[in-house]
């Protein structure tokens, strides 16, 4: 799985960050979904290899603006690049209310249909390739982190326990590769018997604002890769508890307590410049972050792309 950082500001955006929006990309680069639709998203996703034709979901968090508020303009720019398959939000209570009357109230005609989940009662729900669940979280509204599981699903054909059956290769090895049962030299051969199935599941959460990291309890089990926001560093500690927000040293703790291998922050406060930059800066909070994380950390930034591979490492591709 890819991930893709279309907005990486909370609250307002600045001259380098847009608001909240964020892919993930099923593997084969084709299809993909996305995470909070911030103002100003569809002009990211221009500046993108990313395709609203190709769009399988949208998950909203929760309905703070800068989580939402470029949703109505990017379901009309799909309508008008001739989109016509269904497109699945899940999201909470209220956001279908808005997107319904929006759509009423300024005569906008969608050419495919929507399909609207709530998030608070969402069950592990298939889509694509990937299988998409939810937990809530602790903000001043309501909140939630969204997983997205992939389960590759591999077959490798037992070549010693065929050649000590005397079984030839070719046409009898490639009919039983492709799930055939055989026929040799008047016995059956099942393919269950001569199939290796290897199963391999990647997990990648996704949250949403949240001040309780420890929220995430059980859902975080099996997870590879870990993106919460990081709005403060600790020094507005108290600051982020009362707008329903983490720092860089809270979620990196907890991060590093459950053995994430990788972690990705996000959702950074209009107040710190980019790294490099003098302090305040995202620099502030690497330092904060790695000085109690020992996983892989990365501090996105817009139009970063990160790559999940096959034995769960996190590779960071070259930015669009």
């Amino acid at each position: 799985m890819d991930m893709y950082f279309l907005g990486t500001s909370s609250g307002v955006p600045t001259k380098d960050r847009n608001v909240s929006g964020m892919a993930v990309i099923e593997p084969g680069g084709k299809y993909w979904h996305l995470v909070d639709c911030g103002e100003g998203t569809q002009h990211q996703i221009l500046r993108s290899p990313l395709s609203l034709q190709k769009l399988q979901s949208i998950a909203i968090t929760h309905v703070h603006g800068d989580h939402c508020y470029g949703l109505p303009g990017l379901l009309a720019s799909a309508g008008l690049g001739g989109r016509k398959d269904p497109l699945k939000i899940i999201a909470p209570k209220g956001i279908e209310a808005w997107v319904m009357e929006t759509l009423k109230h300024t005569a906008m005609f969608l050419p495919y249909e929507i399909e609207f989940f709530a998030v608070e009662s969402l069950k592990p729900m298939a889509v694509g390739s990937l299988t998409i669940d939810a937990t809530a979280l602790s903000h001043r509204v309501p909140s939630f982190a969204y997983g997205f599981v992939h389960q590759d699903i591999s077959t490798k054909l037992d070549h010693i326990k065929l050649e000590s059956e005397g079984i030839p290769r070719g046409p009898l090895w490639g009919a039983l590769q492709k799930g055939d049962d055989i026929e040799f030299e008047g016995q059956t051969y099942r393919n269950k018997d001569w199939v290796q199935v290897n199963s391999i599941q990647k997990k990648v959460v996704v949250c949403g604002d949240n001040d309780a990291p420890d929220s995430l309890d059980g859902f975080i089990e099996g997870c590879d890769v870990l993106v919460h926001e990081s709005t403060f560093t600790a020094e507005f500690a108290t600051r982020a508890k009362e707008v329903g927000h983490s720092h860089a040293g809270l979620i990196a703790s907890y991060a590093q307590s459950q053995s994430i291998q990788n972690l990705i922050l996000t959702h950074f406060s209009a107040r710190y410049a980019p790294e490099g930059k003098p302090s305040p800066s995202i620099s502030d909070m690497r330092i904060e972050a790695e000085n109690v994380f020992q996983g892989q950390l990365f501090l996105a930034s817009d139009h970063t792309h990160y790559r999940l591979d096959a034995v769960g490492s996190l590779h960071q591709l070259s930015p669009c």
